[in-house]
């Protein structure tokens, strides 16, 4: 049997999900599929349960406030036995941020998505404890949305001529 690789994942990937691959690339060898929200469990339990990637490494988010969808929610899992990794984002709109919960595929999840929960402010539908994790419970805002400045313009202790500039 010959050892999986990209071309392979992506042809069984797209046989089973045509209609949902809606683009791919392969930035540094790693395979990344785009797909929709509605088919990010059956893409995740395909990956697992036929195509042996048994390891969820990482479920975060990117918040892209120039886009139409501005946050892009990312997997990455692993086979370990063939060592291949993937890559597999959706895109959702900000004023609506909700997805699938993949503790019904990996219980690992659990912690993932609460993080994700905690900095961005995305709710995953049918998480069993879905709650702030490192930040405190009081807090209102979600810390890593880029929604707000990064400095304060009106600091005068960063002004050029302090510098030398």
């Amino acid at each position: 049997m010959d050892k999986l690789d990209n071309q392979q994942l992506l042809a069984q990937l797209q046989q089973h999900f045509a209609e949902g691959i809606i683009r791919y690339e392969e930035p540094y060898g790693l395979l990344t599929i785009h797909t929709k929200k509605e088919l990010i469990l059956d893409i995740l339990r395909f990956l697992k349960d036929t195509a042996g990637f048994i390891y969820l490494t990482d479920i975060t988010a990117v918040h892209y406030p120039e886009r139409e969808n501005t946050f892009e929610i990312v997997y990455h899992v692993h086979n370990l036995v063939e060592n291949v990794r993937i890559r597999i984002k959706v895109s959702i709109p900000v004023n609506e941020p909700t997805i699938p919960s993949a503790t019904a595929v990996w219980a690992g999840a659990n912690w993932m998505e609460r993080e994700t929960y905690d900095f961005f402010g995305v709710e995953f539908e049918g998480h069993p404890d879905l709650r702030r994790i490192l930040n405190m419970d009081e807090l209102d805002v979600f810390p890593m949305r880029r929604e707000y400045p990064l400095e304060d313009p009106n600091r005068v202790d960063k002004r050029d001529f302090y510098f030398g500039r």
